[in-house]
């Protein structure tokens, strides 16, 4: 994608959406993408004092300035007992982003996640579907929408789902560790969900992210954007067992009732492609070879040999 001409501010650049999406806007003239040390989303003096920074250079250089918000807090069952600090960094801290981009003028894109739906649904998901999270993550990262589209900023959410990338901690690098360790496991095969490559991610956002600055943002605010098609967790640890070159059968398919978590994860989170490609955007590749494509440019951090 070009990204030349943008001014790019990335909350959450170090993570690992925001670390593809630093990478991948290497053509923008300016790009910071700043981790949570260097700039406290909750912090409302730094998040406009940072957005101002932004929209200044922006404008000294003629550039077009968009942020993207990519930081959030994740940890899906440490929510449940750490709810304040969910909420402060999911919602707050996009009120507070939405607030400074309006101040300046500045578009914002918020990332968002398939939990702040209920996971019940037996087709995918729209983006205009009703909500109902079950989750504090979900209900948190839903208030965090909510703030966003309310503000005066030109902004829009893009959902995703089962993100996995070469940064940090995902389900791909348990399962390539948990074939090393173990002659068999099971994983659970009664909830589906498209996996998505942070990299491939990270492409469309820049896409949209392209349209937005030139002022061409799609006129729906709430977008969703996965790996294409859709599988179970297990049907995915079985594909990286391929991709690991051991045998995908030592996976065994298993119920969630078998493995109970503090967080009830939806059974069906697959996000409809639909509204993305009607505004004109690029769908994801799908899903599987999308996996293959990210162990050819990954392998060694992905299998757990580095990184």
């Amino acid at each position: 994608m070009d990204t030349a001409g943008l001014a790019l501010l990335v909350p959450g650049g170090r993570g690992q959406l925001g670390s593809d999406l630093a990478a991948a806007a290497g053509g923008a003239d300016l790009v910071h993408a700043p981790g949570s040390a260097e700039l406290d989303i909750t912090d409302a003096q730094a998040v406009a004092d940072a957005v101002a920074a932004l929209a200044a250079a922006a404008r000294d250089e003629q550039l077009r300035p968009v942020v993207i918000n990519a930081a959030a807090y994740t940890a899906v069952d440490a929510a449940e007992s750490d709810v304040d600090a969910a909420f402060a960094v999911n919602a707050e801290g996009p009120a507070l982003l939405a607030r400074a981009c309006a101040a300046e003028g500045v578009p914002l894109l918020h990332v968002s996640t398939d939990y702040v739906f209920p996971g019940t649904a037996e087709r995918p998901y729209e983006p205009t579907d009703p909500t109902g999270p079950d989750t504090v993550y979900g209900r948190s990262k839903l208030a965090g929408e909510q703030a966003v589209l309310a503000g005066t900023a030109a902004s829009w959410v893009v959902r995703t789902a089962w993100v996995y990338g070469a940064r940090g901690g995902n389900f791909v690098k348990t399962m390539a560790r948990l074939e090393r360790e173990r002659d068999q496991l099971s994983v659970v095969d009664d909830q589906c969900g498209s996996p998505t490559w942070s990299a491939d991610l990270a492409a469309g956002l820049l896409e949209l992210t392209g349209l937005i600055a030139s002022g061409r943002g799609p006129a729906r605010r709430v977008l969703h954007c996965t790996g294409g098609g859709q599988t179970t967790w297990c049907g995915f640890a079985r594909a990286v067992f391929e991709e690991l070159g051991a045998d995908p059968g030592r996976v065994r398919p298993c119920a969630t009732e078998d493995f109970p978590r503090p967080a009830p994860r939806p059974a069906y989170s697959v996000l409809s492609p639909a509204a993305w490609q009607a505004a004109g955007l690029t769908p994801l590749r799908p899903w599987r070879q999308a996996l293959a494509a990210a162990f050819t440019s990954h392998g060694d951090v992905l299998r757990g040999a580095a990184g």
